[in-house]
């Protein structure tokens, strides 16, 4: 999976969960965020880029 689609979903998520209309929504897309984080460190990991990811 290419990075910066991992990259776009994650912060569309976020922006999803900021902006929910319900605290299930907001629960649910945070949930999203915290996945494609997952895979996003993942694959920096597997292409040897160094640091982590910072919470907004």
């Amino acid at each position: 999976m290419d990075l910066n689609y991992l990259l776009h979903r994650h912060q569309v998520a976020l922006m999803r969960a900021d902006r929910a209309a319900s605290p299930e929504a907001a629960c649910s897309h945070a949930g999203m965020a915290r996945g494609y984080e997952r895979r996003i460190l993942n694959a920096r990991d597997l292409l040897g880029a160094a640091g982590r990811m910072v919470a907004a």
